[in-house]
């Protein structure tokens, strides 16, 4: 309604000499249900909600915190016309910067130009939506009016933070990736909602790892003892733990791979930003090859770090009843067997399994995203979490299918940390897997492995849907 007003009766209003107090007026009369001349939280969300598609996370309450001077939880009309007039000349600006050759038009080419210099590339028909869902007049450009009108009400301070707005990701860890990890707002940062964001995806990645881990230690059991005479199957191997450690064993080793998502993910975002900041030069702008890297790079930088947990997770997943008490003895034996070294075994082939991964994963998740935003979506530049949650658990099965011949043979060095013979070296134990069960010997466990993808995917959302109202996010 807020649009269908703007643009019928503001026209007529552009003839007056107060343009700018009649625009405004008209706006805020609208906004102001009940008629007291201030406009409080509930009546700006209701009017964002009329006013165009969502903006983002608490738009309302930026806009009220950005305007409300006096403190009284609401905008008289004098508040509103100063935020308003502030927000323009940022808007303003945020115009001048794309468009590029200054003919006070944007075009398909200067938004693909604008969001290639934050790393994310875009096709021509992607941008030509964008400019769709903005354009008013149907000339599939953007003058200085549709800009200002449409982005009026959104709560962004400058041109990033309006890429960003035409940009969606998750965060939510399903226990295997290594993905590049997502960028936050500096109104993030500011308000301290990035740190509410990074706890609601841990927790959501603790859920959908509790939930799926017996299908996670039933892929290490399989990728052990692929060597044994009696190999697994995926009903008998869930039989053979069931029938020697009751139901609890299905979950052995998930606690340690709970407890490492704090300090990967704390590693993994600092050591992301830092690394951005080495091969950006400018500190601005940073391509997709440099996304990639700095991401393959952080992912590297911890699983460096917190890999004695790994090798911990894998040996209590495939120890027996009464093995172990927990994990400090678990550990406590691993050190006094074989010293800090051990801690570190498989640690090769780990980290050369982060490029294969991290690479498909975000190529395919892209390249899968933009092919439906280019064939089967219409006006809208966001394809919705069933396409994203699809697009995820493509992405990264490609990348499991990547790397897992590299994580199977990980996993062997891992097991072989108790052993009484020396670990086998990898190049040597690549031979034997070879010879003795072919191809097929480097894909061992793979099947349980790729069943936990999609239910890990939708888990670990749903969770984090859920999650987020309790630290005040939406």
């Amino acid at each position: 309604m807020l649009r269908w007003l703007w643009g019928c009766v503001l026209p007529a209003a552009a003839c007056q000499n107060n343009d700018d107090y009649l625009r405004y007026g008209i706006l805020f009369e609208d906004l102001d249900h009940n008629g007291d001349g201030v406009v409080d939280i509930l009546e700006l969300k209701e009017g964002l909600k009329n006013w165009s598609s969502s903006f983002g996370q608490n738009s309302e309450m930026e806009i009220l915190q950005a305007g409300d001077k006096n403190a009284d939880s609401g905008l008289d009309f004098e508040e509103f016309v100063r935020y308003l007039q502030d927000h323009e000349k940022k808007m303003k600006l945020a115009f001048n910067s794309l468009d590029r050759n200054s003919d006070g038009m944007i075009e398909a080419s200067e938004v693909i130009a604008a969001v290639k210099s934050l790393g994310i590339d875009i096709s021509e028909v992607q941008a030509n939506k964008i400019l769709k869902s903005i354009d008013a007049d149907g000339t599939m450009t953007i003058d200085w009016d549709e800009w200002r009108d449409y982005f009026l009400l959104h709560p962004a301070s400058n041109i990033n933070e309006i890429i960003r707005f035409w940009k969606r990701s998750t965060a939510v860890d399903i226990g295997e990736s290594i993905a590049i990890p997502d960028e936050f707002t500096e109104q993030e940062k500011q308000s301290g909602d990035w740190w509410k964001r990074l706890v609601a995806a841990g927790i959501a990645s603790a859920v959908a790892r509790t939930c799926t881990a017996p299908f996670d230690r039933l892929k290490v059991m399989m990728q052990v003892q692929s060597l044994k005479t009696r190999r697994m199957k995926l009903i008998s191997g869930f039989e053979q733990m069931v029938k020697e450690g009751g139901i609890l064993s299905l979950w052995r080793g998930n606690g340690v791979n709970v407890f490492k998502i704090a300090p990967e993910t704390a590693i993994k975002i600092g050591a992301y930003e830092q690394y951005k900041k080495w091969l950006s030069f400018d500190d601005t702008r940073i391509g997709i090859l440099q996304r990639f890297i700095s991401g393959s790079l952080a992912g590297a930088t911890a699983q460096t770090c917190i890999y004695p947990m790994e090798v911990l997770k894998t040996r209590l997943a495939v120890a027996t009843t009464g093995e172990y008490s927990g994990i400090t003895d678990c550990g406590k034996k691993l050190l006094k067997h074989g010293g800090v070294r051990t801690f570190f075994k498989g640690y090769l082939p780990n980290m050369l399994g982060i490029v294969p991964y991290a690479g498909l994963d975000l190529a395919v998740y892209e390249l899968l995203k933009n092919y439906w935003l280019d064939h089967y979506a219409e006006n809208s530049v966001d394809p919705g979490i069933m396409i994203l949650l699809g697009c995820s658990t493509l992405s990264h099965t490609c990348g499991q299918l990547a790397s897992f011949p590299l994580n199977l043979i990980r996993t062997r060095m891992q097991a072989e940390a108790l052993a009484e013979k020396e670990t086998t070296p990898m190049i040597q134990l690549i031979r034997e897997i070879y010879k003795k069960e072919g191809k097929k010997g480097f894909f061992r466990g793979i099947t349980p492995n790729i069943i936990k993808l999609l239910p890990a995917v939708i888990i670990g959302c749903v969770a984090y849907e859920k999650v987020k109202p309790y630290f005040g996010l939406k």
